[in-house]
């Protein structure tokens, strides 16, 4: 029974719109999903107000903030909220259902809006997100893709997904491609937190009664971590390996990874990093290489050089299931040969035979 006024979140499906009163920086780094950012105090009216709470005094701070408050509030009113009908019924959260989610709220319901505070604020959220995150990593049964770099895992899940199977993209959620050259040059990566909340969302999606595809990954892509409890799921779980050939991969690579030749700087950068695993003479020379543009040689020298080394080590001792796992063998990285892949894989697990079941009974 909700109380009058608050709400808790397992009600957020009831509202019209979610509303969070924080400001652009606590809204950039997570938010519940589908909320609109409308801060009560903006970034630097924030930090004044903080300021004057604890070098002067309460008072002062909330007579300060008040004004500001009622200010902002009152944008909002003529602004984004201007035609919301009676009937429109939103929910506002701050950081732990405090002062400026609760002032919001006041002046929502003395205009006639039925608006509630989230009870606990963001911080209630976050804490549901996390155990979650906990649950959902042991309620749902994982296979998890394995292959070295090139394999066109990323595209394999793709291809799983059109055919009806449960996909959850980790490196999709985190805007990076896991690997040194994985940086997405037209998206930035999110935030921990608000990876964490993705995440969720999609666990919470998925049937519990079927598997879920997801790609082998190492617990950070790029610069988030992949929660502790659902990358030891992953790594608990059983495997499926794609044996591409050493062609097939190099002709993936070079096609998966065109957008490097229009930053060549940027490449460069990114094998820097690489400098405390190779000798210099192997960093100029791969330097050389992305200067020059001739990306097929430079891919290659990556693949026998840096990723297959790098694989043999990680994948058998993270994954238990890996020695165990179903081989399938592919000269073929194009589209059409990876969805004959991924048909395999789905025949070969029955699942494909049990989705065109279920869709035609």
């Amino acid at each position: 029974m909700m109380r009058k006024g608050v709400a808790t979140v397992a009600q957020l499906a009831e509202f019209d719109e979610i509303i969070d009163a924080r400001t652009a920086l606590e809204f950039a780094e997570d938010r519940l999903p589908g909320a609109i950012n409308l801060p009560v105090l903006d970034n630097e009216q924030r930090a004044i107000v903080g300021t004057i709470y604890k070098q002067r005094s309460a008072f002062e701070a909330r007579r300060l903030g008040g004004a500001m408050v009622a200010e902002n509030i009152a944008r909002h009113l003529q602004g984004p909220l201007k035609d919301k009908p009676k009937s429109w019924r939103p929910l506002i959260y701050c950081w732990r259902g405090g002062q400026r989610s609760g002032s919001f709220v006041t002046w929502l319901r003395m205009v006639g809006w039925d608006a509630c505070q989230l009870e606990g604020g963001y911080k209630a959220f976050r804490h549901h997100v996390i155990a979650e995150l906990e649950r959902l990593s042991t309620a749902l049964s994982f296979k998890v893709i394995c292959g070295p770099t090139g394999s066109a895992k990323t595209r394999v899940l793709e291809a799983l997904s059109k055919l009806g199977a449960q996909r959850l993209d980790l490196e999709d959620l985190a805007a990076h491609k896991g690997s040194v050259l994985g940086a997405l040059p037209d998206r930035m990566q999110p935030a921990q937190k608000a990876f964490e909340t993705a995440i969720c969302m999609q666990l919470q999606r998925f049937d519990p009664q079927r598997p879920v595809f997801v790609e082998a990954e190492s617990r950070k892509i790029g610069r988030v971590f992949v929660p502790e409890g659902l990358i030891l799921a992953m790594r608990r779980s059983n495997c499926v390996a794609i044996d591409a050939t050493r062609e097939a991969r190099l002709e993936f690579l070079v096609r998966d990874y065109a957008y490097l030749g229009d930053d060549l700087a940027r490449l460069q950068r990114n094998i820097d990093h690489l400098a405390d695993l190779h000798s210099r003479e192997t960093i100029a020379r791969w330097k050389e290489l992305a200067s020059a543009n001739a990306l097929p040689e430079l891919y290659a020298e990556f693949i026998d050089r840096h990723y297959d080394p790098l694989y043999r080590r990680s994948q058998n001792g993270n994954y238990t299931g890996f020695a165990a796992a179903p081989r399938f063998a592919t000269d073929d990285l194009s589209p059409s040969g990876v969805a004959a892949l991924a048909g395999r894989i789905l025949a070969a697990e029955g699942e494909l035979t049990a989705h065109q079941g279920k869709a035609t009974s």
